[in-house]
C-alpha cells in the first residue's frame, strides 16, 4: 500500500482500527496477492496435525491463514509489539480461531528484556517493519519504541508440554533471524521442522544459512511453483524454504 495511502487511512481510522481493518483487508485477498505465491506454497508443505509456529505474528494475517487451513494444528503466535498484540487479539476473536495460541515475547537467543521499534517513516507507522533494536541491524531505527520480554524458543516450556511434533516454523522478525534460530537449536534438531523465512541479503542471511546446513537443511526457493536449490550467484530472492 503506497505511503501515502497509509498515512491517510491511520489518521482516519485511528493507528488500532487501521490495523485491524488493514489485516482483514490482506487476508481476504491474500490468495491474489502475486507476493504471497511463496506463502502459499508453504502452506501445501505442512501436514496437518502437531504444532506450528508463527514467529513474528505481527497483526495475524499468516496466523489466520495457518489457522483456517490447518484445523487439526495448534498455531503458536509470537508477537511482542503491544499495538499489534491488540490487533492480533482482535483478529482471532474475529475469525473465531479455536486453535490458535498468542505468545506475548520476542524470540531470540537468550532470555532477557529486550528493547524494540516500530519504525515511522514520514509520520507513517510502518507495524510490518518492528524489530529488536541490535547493532547487527542498521536500517529502520527510528520510531515508537517498547521493551519487551524476549526468550530462547528452546525454553518455552508450553511447546514441550505438549508433546506434538513441530512441524512448520514461519519465521520473520526483520534481520533478527539468525538470532531466534540459535535459541531454537534443540528443537530444530529434535522436530526438523519445514521453514519459511523472509531474508534480506546481508550477513543475518548468511548466518541463518550456515545454521541449518549444520542439521542437513536444503536452502531453496520457488521459481515456476517448484522449489529449486538456490545459487546466490544466479538467484535473486528474499523468500527462502528451509527444506529437512
Amino acid at each position: 500500500m503506497k505511503e501515502q495511502v497509509k498515512k491517510i487511512l491511520q489518521k482516519m481510522l485511528g493507528f488500532d482500527r487501521y490495523l485491524f481493518v488493514f489485516s482483514i483487508f490482506i487476508i481476504k485477498t491474500l490468495r491474489w496477492n502475486r507476493n504471497e505465491r511463496d506463502f502459499l506454497h508453504f502452506l501445501k508443505l505442512i501436514p496437518n496435525e502437531g504444532i506450528i509456529l508463527d514467529v513474528g505474528a505481527n497483526i495475524g494475517i499468516m496466523s489466520v491463514w495457518l489457522a483456517k487451513k490447518f484445523p487439526d494444528s495448534q498455531i503458536f503466535s509470537f508477537e511482542p509489539i503491544p499495538q499489534n498484540i491488540k490487533a492480533l487479539k482482535r483478529i482471532i476473536v474475529h475469525y473465531k480461531l479455536n486453535n490458535v495460541t498468542i505468545i506475548e515475547k520476542a524470540l531470540g537467543n537468550e532470555n532477557c528484556k529486550v528493547e524494540m521499534v516500530m519504525p515511522v517513516l514520514n509520520d507513517v507507522k510502518m507495524q510490518g517493519l518492528s524489530h529488536v533494536l541490535h547493532d547487527s541491524i542498521d536500517a529502520f531505527n527510528d520510531g515508537n519504541k517498547f521493551n519487551v520480554d524476549m526468550i530462547r524458543l528452546d525454553d518455552f516450556k508450553d511447546i514441550h508440554q505438549k508433546n506434538l511434533r513441530i512441524t512448520a516454523i514461519k519465521l520473520d522478525v526483520e534481520n533478527f533471524e539468525a538470532f531466534v534460530l540459535s535459541g531454537a537449536k534443540s528443537i530444530i534438531e529434535k522436530h526438523k521442522p519445514i521453514i519459511y523465512t523472509e531474508l534480506w541479503e546481508n550477513n543475518n542471511r548468511e548466518s541463518c544459512f550456515d545454521f541449518v546446513k549444520q542439521f542437513n537443511y536444503s536452502i531453496k526457493f520457488l521459481q515456476n511453483d517448484r522449489l529449486i536449490d538456490f545459487d546466490p550467484l544466479q538467484h535473486k530472492t528474499q523468500n527462502f524454504f528451509f527444506i529437512p
